[in-house]
């Protein structure tokens, strides 16, 4: 599974750094076999990166994706796969090995680091601590240099999902902030990824109409 999509334009300015300190948030879903970062295979990663419209508003620009071979020294749990609806030895599923899937998501956030003015990414997910967990240990695994992404800091719009609307599970808070929601497409890295970007750009442009952030005046 490989897509990408770019909405970028010619002339977008790199005002994201502003916004959030330096950093570049960059929505991830990963899909596992298993909840031990350490011992479970990645098995699906999608990174979906937002930009700032001449506004202040967050938009989806970028998405890229890949299905992940399971590294050899991983396992995957049978009711993990059931859960994902994922078949690790399927020959359809064009998955690349655990260290050149993350090559090229990272390859893709240090672009957009360089044309934000940016100083590092930051990941943005849907319970984040357990992207972080998968994509911190298959770095480690799989000896991956250059890791773009901040080893510990997140943001995690479970919490900013609670706050502002008062739901925590990713349906839930997506259907209060109505944005459209398949459960049966759900546990699919790229659409996950999609709707949590979708949700983190509506909190982040709710609270900028608020009032609770409003972008730097041009030179």
């Amino acid at each position: 599974m490989t897509k990408i999509e770019n909405f970028l334009s010619e002339d977008s300015e790199p005002l994201l750094a502003n916004r959030f300190r330096g950093f570049l948030p960059v929505i991830i879903d990963v899909e596992t076999g298993g909840f031990d970062a350490q011992n479970n295979a990645l098995l699906e990663i999608a990174a979906v990166i937002p930009a700032m419209n001449e506004d202040g508003q967050l938009v989806i620009a970028e998405t890229l994706a890949h299905n992940v071979i399971p590294h050899p020294d991983t396992t995957c749990e049978q009711a993990a796969l059931e859960f994902t609806g994922i078949d690790p030895d399927d020959p359809t599923r064009e998955a690349l090995p655990e260290k050149d899937a993350l090559q090229a998501i990272f390859q893709l956030v240090r672009h957009h680091i360089r044309a934000n003015d940016c100083n590092r990414a930051v990941v943005v997910a849907h319970n984040a601590h357990f992207d972080l967990g998968f994509i911190n240990a298959a770095v480690t695994r799989s000896d991956v240099k250059r890791n773009p992404f901040h080893p510990f800091s997140c943001f995690d719009t479970a919490t900013l999902a609670g706050l502002a609307f008062g739901q925590t599970v990713l349906a839930k808070a997506c259907q209060a902030a109505d944005i459209p929601f398949n459960n049966n497409k759900a546990h699919n890295a790229v659409y996950d990824a999609k709707r949590t970007a979708l949700l983190f750009c509506n909190i982040v442009n709710r609270w900028q109409e608020l009032g609770g952030w409003e972008p730097p005046e041009p030179d």
